[in-house]
């Protein structure tokens, strides 16, 4: 599905905490990070899908729980999130 991190990764910005409510539709629409970007989902109540949905990879769904571990995001690939309820995350960039 994703891969792991690169050795060497620092981590340089975070968004703020996403509820189901607060949750922009830019995230919940096709987008992705810029070269040498990688992001982490960071899901720290309830749970959402992250799909990647870009043709340059095989099409994936994932659940993300506080459970699981944070979703890794990699360099300009296609993804989204969808809301499944009640959730609160927040995605942490690093390069």
């Amino acid at each position: 599905m994703t891969k792991a991190l690169p050795a060497g990764l620092q981590s340089y910005k975070r968004t703020a905490t996403f509820t189901e409510a607060t949750t922009p539709a830019a995230l919940m629409n096709d987008h992705s990070t810029k070269e040498g970007v990688w992001g982490l989902i960071h899901v720290e109540e309830g749970s959402l899908y992250y799909l990647v949905t870009d043709s340059q990879r095989q099409s994936s769904q994932q659940i993300l729980t506080s459970d699981c571990g944070p979703g890794i995001v990699e360099p300009t690939i296609i993804h989204k999130v969808e809301i499944i309820g009640r959730v609160r995350f927040f995605v942490e960039f690093l390069r």
